[in-house]
């Protein structure tokens, strides 16, 4: 029978950084999707879009824009529109 060798520390470092890379990038993949999914539904109802616009401009401008890559997404001038009216009846 073969003697057993240790593995080298090194093998056990990139071993246990891949896994631990895999899990933070899917942790982020599934934070992106919940943002994604939760300004792409309700935006009468939560106001979570304009809460975004608000505080965080540039990521509603990267949810525009991957909206007009992806389809014909007219999200920037409906909420503009809406948000627009709602600053008339204050």
């Amino acid at each position: 029978m073969l003697p057993k060798t240790p593995k080298p520390a090194l093998w056990r470092f990139i071993k246990g950084s891949a896994k631990t890379l895999f899990v933070v990038e899917a942790v982020c993949f599934a934070a992106s999707y919940g943002v994604y999914y939760r300004m792409n539904t309700n935006r009468g109802k939560s106001k979570f879009r304009q809460h975004i616009h608000e505080n965080y401009p540039f990521v509603l401008d990267y949810y525009y824009k991957i909206g007009e890559i992806v389809g014909d997404n007219k999200a920037r001038q409906s909420d503009a529109s809406y948000w627009s009216t709602l600053k008339k009846s204050d």
